[in-house]
Order: structure tokens, then sequence, then C-alpha cells
């Protein structure tokens, strides 16, 4: 379903009763909502999922491609404000964590639970800056396919090419859906992200941190970052998957996201 939000027509996935728990997933880069398609179909029936494409990604649209994780935020704040959501439970993996932390930083009010999957709350260092934008001229010059060649390797774990090919391929194809402008403005806008690690101390809500134990990304040295500084968060490790752990090994983690969506 489609709606105008901030300018921009936003695409999102809703399913499960209008008064549930509700529970918003938050994609990283440069993927769409699909990629939770594992979690929304283990929901419960008490609770009210949300899964939508963040600006510039799947089917919402992708504008000038003058992108911040400031308007990121703006998008999901418009959407629970379009849904009538007053707090949610919001889970963010990679770029979806980044914006999830900014939003709970910004707008604490609005949140009763955290789920942060393969991510952290430093900004880039200068080494990734310049990485990233040797990315934004790579897929100016050469498109987006060897770019996602390239992504595809970096986020799934060495054994998943072999146990889970339908799963790579699938993502495969979302990255080289994307729209090269997309691309180019989401890396921008990552490289510019804030710093919300100041902030995590005041987050007081459960919180629930995920990692795929061969994450190379965002390793699990990154996510035990994130529970020294969480007053009220527990850490697991998901066996054998890389960074986009909720794919590579969805039974762990859906146990884990279940049982903690148990508490509200």
């Amino acid at each position: 379903m489609k709606i105008e939000i901030n300018g921009h027509r936003l695409n999102y996935r809703e399913q499960g009763p209008p008064d549930g728990l509700p529970v918003v997933f938050i994609h990283g880069f440069p993927f769409n909502h699909r990629t939770w398609d594992p979690q929304l179909k283990a929901l419960p029936d008490n609770c009210r999922g949300v899964a939508y494409d963040v600006r510039g990604h799947g089917e919402s649209d992708v504008g000038d491609g003058q992108y911040s994780v400031e308007f990121f935020v703006d998008d999901l704040l418009g959407l629970m404000d379009h849904l009538a959501i007053e707090q949610a439970v919001v889970c963010g993996l990679s770029m979806g964590g980044y914006i999830a932390l900014r939003a709970l930083e910004r707008h604490p009010n609005r949140f009763q639970g955290l789920v942060l999957c393969d991510t952290r709350s430093t900004p880039d260092t200068d080494q990734v800056r310049v990485e990233r934008a040797r990315t934004v001229a790579a897929v100016k010059a050469n498109g987006v396919q060897p770019f996602a060649e390239g992504f595809v390797k970096a986020v799934f774990a060495p054994a998943s090419f072999a146990a889970i090919p339908a799963v790579v391929q699938q993502v495969r194809d979302m990255i080289t859906a994307t729209d090269p402008l997309a691309i180019g403005g989401t890396l921008l806008a990552l490289a510019a992200r804030t710093d919300t690690t100041p902030a995590l101390s005041r987050i007081t809500l459960p919180a629930l941190i995920m990692v795929g134990q061969y994450d190379a990304l965002t390793p699990p040295a990154d996510a035990e970052a994130l529970l020294s500084r969480l007053p009220k968060a527990e850490l697991h490790i998901i066996p054998g998957a890389g960074h986009l752990s909720n794919l590579e090994n969805p039974t762990v983690f859906n146990e884990w996201l279940l049982s903690f969506l148990e508490r509200f």
C-alpha cells in the first residue's frame, strides 16, 4: 500500500489486528521491506506488524536523491502517525537500526521497545566515509550490477551461498532493482549520520540486540558495545549468520524476537 508522507509516496505492508501490539520493521541498505517476510509470517495474532520501504528503496519514491537519516526518521514518524500508532516496538537491521536509534533519540515517547539487529550506534569513520564516496562514484560509472555482486558477498556468511541460494538471489535482486540515484543518496546520508552513542544510556526501554555470528560489517563487538550502554538490553548471537541474521537463520532469530515481544 502506498501513502504520501513528507512529499514522497511511501510503500508499506501491514498485517494483524489494528488494536494489536504495533511492531514496526525497518530494513537495511539497499534492500526493501520484503527482507522482513520471515518475521511478519512468524508474528502472533496479537501483534500488528508493519514493514515499509525506506525512501528510495523498494516501491517507495526515489525523489531527488537528496537524503538524510533525519528525513528517514521523519518518514517513520509520519507513517506511524498515518497508521494512528502512538507507540511501537521498533525493529531495525543495519541502516534500520541507525534510523531506529535516531528516532528514539528525537522522539523517545513514541516507542515502547527496541530491537537492534546487526547494527551500531557510532558514526562512520573517515575511512568508511571515503569508501562510501568511492562507491557512489563507482555506481555512477559502472551501474548497480557490479555493486550488487560485491555487496552480496559482504553481507552473507560464506556458508549461506550454498545453504540458502534462493535467499541470496532474492537479496541480489533487491539491490539491482534499487535506483542508482537512491543508492548514492543513501550512502551519503549514512556517511553524514549522527553519533547516537551518547543517547544510549538514556534509553530505558526494554531492548533486544541480535547479531550474526559471522557478521563482517557490524560484528558482534559492535553489538556488545550497544549492550554495555543500554540499561535494559539483552544480546543474542545468531549462529551461522552474517549481516542478514534475520534471513540467514530466521528460526533462531524469530525465537528470540517472539520471546521479547511476549513482554509487552
